[in-house]
């Protein structure tokens, strides 16, 4: 009797994604459960672009790590992203010397291996073309957990240009391929099937992305926490861990993860509910005598708040808040890598997590943490 298909182990992929060959990357059940082929930029070929758009059929996209998209000198293709997941997609390009219109397979493979070029320039380059560049968050998969980042993170962790070529599953019928199909899809073209969250266990196993700055007692209205900075070793954000009592033990801790919002958590802007959910998350985390909150920095992108107040000033004028700038109601939707990373450090394993929105958390199996229960944030609707 046949055994049946399996998720492959990460140092199996790295192995085929240095050779050449392509492996299909899912992302966490609590994020879309779908799969992309991924084949490093550095190895791709007409063939490869040939069996993506035959067999994946979805949009074939070059992954890059963000000096290789600089360097080309590529717009993002909005202004303000409003992608669902927020996938950074820049100008698409063709290269000029590329055969035909640019969207052969031979075309496209062309495209892709001059933007790898390492004499590669933007004038080589027009203007929108039939090859879509992303740009990875800078820290792979410990920051974002998509697709574009862990195709990223397996060129580079394969010896080669961290850039990957990346198209979604799609079955018969035009929707997108789950896990179970991906496996007998792996299995029928002699595919590796492997998972984001196997890909952030394996490299935080292997590359912690915190420090720890600075620590002191704080009293609050709240009662004594103990301040923990963390600095992260990807961006340079500081973020603080306040915690109250012992964490140690088997039983779960209560924690709080918190992205910052400064117009709503210091100043209470009506539109966020931030202030009162800290205020909150803290009194319920003091009374029980034993939890954790950590506060995310919101500024580590750049923000600063003359952006948060411009924004806020469009928004009045009636435009529609876009996901990502909703007041208080990101943790950057998946990119909760940091903020994993310190209940990690934190000595945490057993969670339970205060959130309107339990699904929020992505690959958490991922970073040796695990969710026990999910209890609302108190008195405040916010995710």
């Amino acid at each position: 009797m046949e055994s049946a298909p399996r998720i492959a182990a990460i140092e199996s992929a790295v192995a085929d994604i240095a050779a050449g060959r392509m492996v299909i990357l899912v992302d966490d059940e609590d994020r879309e459960n779908e799969g992309d082929l991924v084949i490093a930029a550095e190895r791709v070929s007409p063939q490869a672009i040939a069996f993506m758009a035959r067999h994946g059929r979805g949009l074939i996209c070059l992954a890059m790590h963000p000096p290789l998209v600089d360097r080309l000198e590529l717009a993002p293709m909005a202004p303000q992203n409003e992608a669902r997941l927020g996938t950074a997609f820049t100008v698409s390009i063709d290269a000029i010397d590329a055969p035909g219109s640019g969207i052969s397979a031979r075309a496209r493979a062309h495209t892709i291996q001059r933007a790898l070029a390492p004499d590669a320039s933007a004038r080589e380059f027009r203007q929108p073309g039939h090859v879509y560049p992303l740009r990875a968050r800078p820290g792979g998969v410990l920051v974002r957990s998509g697709q574009t980042e862990g195709s990223v993170d397996l060129a580079r962790l394969a010896g080669l240009a961290p850039a990957g070529v990346i198209c979604e599953v799609m079955g018969d019928d035009g929707e997108m391929s789950r896990l179970p199909v991906l496996l007998e899809f792996g299995a029928r073209h002699g595919i590796a099937v492997v998972t984001v969250a196997d890909l952030i266990e394996y490299r935080l196993q292997r590359e912690p992305v915190v420090v720890r700055e600075a620590e002191s007692m704080l009293s609050t209205e709240f009662g004594s926490f103990r301040i923990v900075i963390f600095r992260s070793l990807v961006d340079g954000g500081t973020h603080a861990a306040l915690v109250c009592g012992d964490l140690g033990g088997d039983e779960p801790v209560l924690v709080r993860v918190h992205r910052g919002n400064p117009l709503g958590d210091v100043f209470g802007f009506t539109l966020s509910r931030g202030k009162r959910s800290l205020a909150a998350s803290l009194q319920r985390i003091a009374d029980e005598g034993r939890g954790a909150l950590v506060y995310l920095d919101a500024e580590r992108d750049g923000a600063d708040l003359a952006d948060a107040l411009g924004t806020y000033i469009e928004r009045s004028m009636g435009r529609p808040w876009p996901p990502a700038a909703a007041p208080g109601a990101k943790m950057d939707f998946q990119e909760f890598g940091i903020g994993a990373q310190i209940l990690r450090a934190l000595g945490l394993r057993r969670l339970r997590v205060m959130t309107n929105q339990p699904r929020r958390l992505r690959a958490v199996s991922g970073f040796g943490l695990e969710i026990a229960a999910w209890e609302p944030v108190p008195e405040s609707a916010e995710p």
